[in-house]
């Protein structure tokens, strides 16, 4: 009798186990298993900076997105050309735009002043009642309530303009520059139901949400590079990726009149700069490159649509 209970049971344990592990939820899959790419896939958006910034900058990303070269551009909407952006995602309301949130105005001979009505006294005006000109000035003096305000509304500002908003990612980096606006940061994303770019946590204890570890590395060429290296330099920073998810961050602009007005003190990231991203993008040995190593490329609405839902 003791052998048949034993038997019994085992039995009875057997169909439990199988009965659990049926039940059981699988393993949680990465970005790539959620939008049906194998685990194993690189997943890259070719993403532009700093459209509505100039003309110029207006017109190569625009060729840019319309021809596919690239998968989306963050919108600097605090800058003069704003409105020409805005008339154009009107009448491509599937293009995939971001908000490139400002609290600097860096160029010396291009300026932009905040969207929002401060105050003289605000922490976001310099002297002249500009955005600061650099980052480290905005870390060191400017009160996050302003930030907030600013921010709120360069995003409403958008969006009132019919703009189908993909996402959030930051001009120059400057709202992570403490822990409160990067606080701020992370709440936006949270208030507008937008993912937002974000590499890696930079402060220990302020817990990412999961709109904003989506991606798992930015890339962007460095100063330094010779006009006849740019594309391997390119080809060399994405070639050893291992499976994951990445944004290039290109900047385009045609190396014209109004970008060498706009840029002549800042060599870095300027018209010639510019231009060089411009002809990378649009380069069919580029394009072959990226085929050739299997990369496949996605925009921030399909990473939108990868996130857990509620």
């Amino acid at each position: 009798m003791r052998v048949r209970n034993l038997i019994t049971l085992a039995a009875v344990l057997g169909c439990w186990a199988t009965a659990f592990a049926q039940a059981a939820p699988p393993a949680s899959k990465n970005i790539a298993e959620r939008l049906g790419y194998p685990a194993s896939a690189r997943l890259l958006m070719i993403h532009a900076d700093d459209f509505g910034m100039a003309h110029s900058v207006n017109t190569a990303t625009i060729e840019a997105l319309e021809n596919h070269w690239i998968t989306s551009a963050s919108i600097l909407v605090p800058c003069p050309w704003f409105p020409e952006v805005a008339r154009w995602a009107k009448s491509h309301p599937d293009a995939d735009l971001g908000i490139h949130l400002a609290l600097t105005s860096e160029w010396t001979t291009l300026r932009w002043r905040p969207v929002s009505p401060q105050p003289r006294s605000s922490s976001l005006l310099d002297s002249d009642g500009y955005l600061p000109l650099t980052e480290d000035i905005v870390a060191r003096n400017t009160r996050p309530a302003d930030v907030e305000v600013e921010t709120r509304a360069q995003i409403d500002k958008a969006l009132a303009a019919g703009i189908h908003v993909s996402h959030l990612d930051t001009h120059m980096g400057a709202i992570l520059g403490t822990p409160e606006m990067y606080r701020l940061y992370l709440g936006l994303g949270e208030t507008y139901h937008l993912p937002g770019l974000l590499e890696r946590p930079p402060y220990p204890g302020i817990e990412p949400t999961a709109r904003s570890m989506l991606v798992d590395r930015v890339l962007q060429i460095q100063p330094g590079v010779p006009d006849d290296q740019w594309l391997k330099a390119y080809q060399d920073m994405l070639a050893p990726l291992p499976p994951g998810v990445y944004q290039l961050t290109v900047h385009l602009a045609h190396d014209d009149a109004e970008m060498q007005g706009a840029t002549a003190d800042h060599p870095n990231w300027g018209a010639h700069w510019r231009q060089n991203d411009f002809d990378l993008v649009r380069n069919p040995l580029f394009q072959a490159f990226l085929k050739q190593q299997r990369f496949i490329l996605v925009s921030w609405r399909d990473l939108q649509s990868a996130l857990p839902r509620p």
